[in-house]
C-alpha cells in the first residue's frame, strides 16, 4: 500500500511540478503528516525532492528528474493500453499522437511488461457505435476538436428545426453510443450540440479563458438525466412477474427501470409486484411493454391496458 502511494506521490510531482503538502494529502487521501513521512522516504531512497519554503512554497523535483514506469504492475500496464480509444481518437485527428504516445510508454516499460498492449488488444475491443448507427465521423468533428484543444472561439452554423448561427466557446466533445456531441458556452451558459448537425465552423482567431472548474463528465451526467426526466413525463401502473422485473431494464430506458424498481411494492405470493413506470407516452409504453409479453400486466391507464389486451388476443389468434 505504501509503495503504491510513494509512486503516486512521485508521479504527481512529475506532472504538477510543485505541490503543497495539503494538495498532496488531498490527492492521496492521507494526512499531511503521512505526506511528510513519504517525502522523507523518497529522499532517503535518492529521489531529489526539494521543499520550497514560504507562502508560495511546496514540494518539487530537482533537475527535471523523471522516473521510468518500473512501478507498474502487469494489470496496471494492460489497463493503461485499454484506456486509449483509438477509433474516437482517430476520428478527431489524433491517431498519430496516440500511436506516438503508446510507443513512448512502451519504451519506458520494463521488458517483462512489453507484451501488455498485445495482450490487451487480443482480449478487448471497443465498438462504440450502435448496430444501426453511422460509423463515419461527422465531417466537421476534426475542426471542432482542434478548437476544443486550442480554446478558440468559433462561429457555428447549426441546423435543427431551422439553421441558426451561434458564437461558441467549445469546452469539450462527448461520444455517446457512436454519436458525437459538442459542449460549448454560448451567451454565458453551457449548451449541447449534435456534431452531425453542425453545418459550418468558422474560427474567429480569438481564444477564451476556460473555466477550470467546469466538470465535463458531471455536466453530461446532469444533462442526460435532465433529458430523460423531460421526456418521461407520463406514468403507467404495471404489475410485473419476477422475470418481468429482471427483464425491464432491457425493455425500457435504464433510468425508467431504476425508478420502477424504487417504487415497487411488496411481492405477492407468486412474487409479482406492482410499480409505477415513467414513460414517454402511451404509444411508446405500448411498444416497450409488449416486449415483456405475459410477464407484465398494465393496470392503468385503461386505454393502454385495452390496447395490450387487444394485442394479446390478436397474437393468440395467430398461434391457434
Amino acid at each position: 500500500m505504501r509503495a503504491s502511494r510513494l509512486i503516486s506521490l512521485l508521479l504527481l510531482l512529475q506532472s504538477r511540478e510543485t505541490m503543497t503538502a495539503g494538495e498532496l494529502a488531498r490527492e492521496l487521501e492521507v494526512s499531511q503528516r503521512t505526506v511528510y513521512r513519504d517525502v522523507e522516504a523518497l529522499s532517503a531512497a535518492g529521489v531529489p525532492v526539494y521543499a520550497d519554503q514560504g507562502r508560495n512554497g511546496g514540494y518539487r523535483l530537482l533537475g527535471g528528474y523523471r522516473t521510468r514506469l518500473t512501478g507498474l504492475s502487469r494489470e496496471e500496464a494492460e489497463a493503461l493500453f485499454l484506456s486509449g480509444l483509438p477509433g474516437p481518437a482517430g476520428d478527431m485527428g489524433l491517431a498519430d499522437a496516440v500511436a506516438a504516445a503508446e510507443l513512448k510508454v512502451l519504451a519506458a516499460l520494463p521488458t517483462s511488461l512489453r507484451d501488455a498492449p498485445a495482450r490487451a488488444g487480443q482480449r478487448f475491443h471497443l465498438d462504440a457505435p450502435g448496430w444501426f448507427g453511422d460509423a463515419e465521423p461527422p465531417p466537421l468533428l476534426r475542426e471542432l476538436a482542434r478548437a476544443v484543444w486550442e480554446d478558440e472561439v468559433v462561429e457555428l452554423r447549426y441546423r435543427k428545426d431551422r439553421e441558426v448561427v451561434r458564437t461558441a466557446e467549445p469546452y469539450g466533445l462527448v461520444l455517446k453510443n457512436g454519436t458525437w456531441y459538442l459542449v460549448a458556452q454560448v451567451d454565458g451558459a453551457a449548451r449541447t450540440y449534435r456534431v452531425a448537425r453542425v453545418v459550418s465552423v468558422r474560427p474567429t482567431g480569438t481564444t477564451f479563458d476556460r473555466d477550470e472548474g467546469f466538470d465535463l463528465a458531471g455536466y453530461w451526467r446532469e444533462q442526460a438525466t435532465r433529458f430523460l426526466r423531460s421526456i418521461l413525463r407520463e406514468e403507467v401502473t404495471v404489475r410485473l412477474s419476477p422475470v418481468g422485473m429482471r427483464a425491464l431494464r432491457w425493455a425500457v430506458e435504464p433510468y425508467a427501470a431504476e425508478r420502477a424498481a424504487e417504487s415497487a411494492g411488496p411481492p405477492d405470493e407468486r412474487g409479482w409486484v406492482v410499480t409505477t413506470l415513467p414513460v414517454e407516452s402511451e404509444t411508446v409504453a405500448y411498444s416497450e411493454l409488449l416486449r415483456l409479453g405475459p410477464e407484465a400486466e398494465v393496470l392503468e391507464p385503461s386505454g393502454l391496458r385495452a390496447r395490450l389486451a387487444d394485442a394479446a388476443i390478436r397474437l393468440a389468434g395467430l398461434y391457434q
